[in-house]
């Protein structure tokens, strides 16, 4: 089995609906967002996925969220949970062997989802 990953990161505010406690101000994070792909076959040269279209794909997604308030482009409650199913469910279109995306807030704080 081969496992790649490949991280990228946006600037973004936003608040949490229905949070009782500071968050649920305005506030704002640099995100960071790894994606992992797995897979037990390599291409004919030797890569399961080659590291450009993992950023291109991550590239399109990410750039809507880069420098915005994210409350005002999804339709959810922008928590680091809720952000890294979108991330994997939009990713999945495109990339086969998706099986992990990790969100985190903070060097100290992220949320992952898998299936």
């Amino acid at each position: 089995m081969w496992k790649i990953s490949k991280s990228m990161k946006f600037d973004a505010a936003h608040k949490l609906e229905n949070y009782k406690g500071p968050c649920a101000n305005v506030h704002g994070h640099t995100f960071k967002v790894d994606i992992e792909c797995e897979h037990n076959k390599l291409d004919y040269i030797g890569m399961l996925i080659d590291f450009k279209y993992l950023k291109m794909f991550m590239d399109t997604i990410l750039k809507k969220f880069d420098h915005s308030y994210l409350n005002d482009v999804v339709d959810f409650n922008p928590t680091a949970e809720n952000l890294a199913k979108y991330i994997y469910e939009e990713l999945k279109k495109d990339i086969e062997f998706l099986v992990k995306v990790r969100v985190w807030e903070s060097e100290t704080a992220y949320a992952e989802y898998y299936e």
